[in-house]
């Protein structure tokens, strides 16, 4: 009897040391799994929005030193902290000066766009969200027909961004795809913003005032894509050169 009882609990203690060694793989497997998607997203972000659209001029051979025309490489993180219920909000993720993260940098999230640096320390970098009054202005364009305009928060709605500028002869309708359109050197052209949620014509400008309902819900960030443009350093100095003619115009 005495042997029978302790051959049950070894049993039973062996049972329960299997389901525990089994419980940890499980874990370690889909820790290993989840780093593969993550690794897999920013190779498609890579392929998806980092490369130069249109073929090079046929007027002048180009030595393409990075490779299929890429101006954008991308830095995965995660957050440490998130507000959405200010008039201006920030969020910290785990990458820094030694990931090569650094101020002016667009951050993504797997749905849309989140933020753009705006400080960074050897392991991690401030970034001003898009859920900012007068901080943040993102060039944005609806997909369907291109037209572009201003996408600005107004303080009352975490869910929602409002697009202004577009033309109101523009047609519209409630669900169409609103994306970057890569005229700045922060974001590449087509990510994914949100849906227009609503339209009327603003009174003072005479423009279509669009509700634009965020693809990515700003309150539940966890994993972020810093977006590094490898040409920003050229766009910028053509962006001054626009701007001091202009200012010479005008003087």
């Amino acid at each position: 009897m005495q042997r029978s009882w302790l051959a049950g609990e070894t049993a039973a203690f062996n049972s329960w040391v299997s389901g525990y060694i089994d419980e940890g793989v499980s874990y370690l497997k889909l820790k290993q799994t989840n780093e593969g998607l993550v690794a897999q997203n920013k190779a498609l972000m890579i392929e998806l929005y980092g490369k130069q659209g249109g073929k090079n001029p046929v007027f002048r051979k180009v030595h393409d030193t990075l490779g299929g025309g890429q101006i954008y490489t991308f830095v995965d993180g995660e957050i440490v902290f998130n507000s959405i219920n200010r008039r201006n909000n920030y969020f910290t993720i785990n990458r820094g000066k030694r990931d090569g993260v650094l101020p002016q940098m667009g951050v993504m999230a797997p749905k849309g766009i989140a933020g753009i640096v705006i400080n960074s320390t050897d392991s991690y970098a401030l970034v001003q969200s898009v859920l900012s009054v007068n901080k943040i202005r993102i060039n944005a364009a609806l997909k369907k027909s291109g037209y572009f305009g201003t996408l600005t928060w107004r303080g009352d709605n975490s869910r929602v961004m409002h697009l202004s500028d577009v033309p109101k002869y523009v047609s519209l309708k409630i669900g169409d795809t609103i994306i970057t359109d890569g005229k700045s050197a922060i974001f590449p052209k087509g990510v994914m913003i949100g849906t227009v949620a609503g339209y009327s014509v603003d009174n003072q400008t005479g423009f279509w005032d669009i509700s634009v309902e965020l693809s990515e819900k700003m309150g539940a960030l966890n994993k972020v894509y810093v977006v590094k443009n490898l040409k920003k350093a050229e766009v910028q100095k053509i962006s001054d050169t626009m701007q001091a003619v202009i200012k010479k115009e005008n003087d």
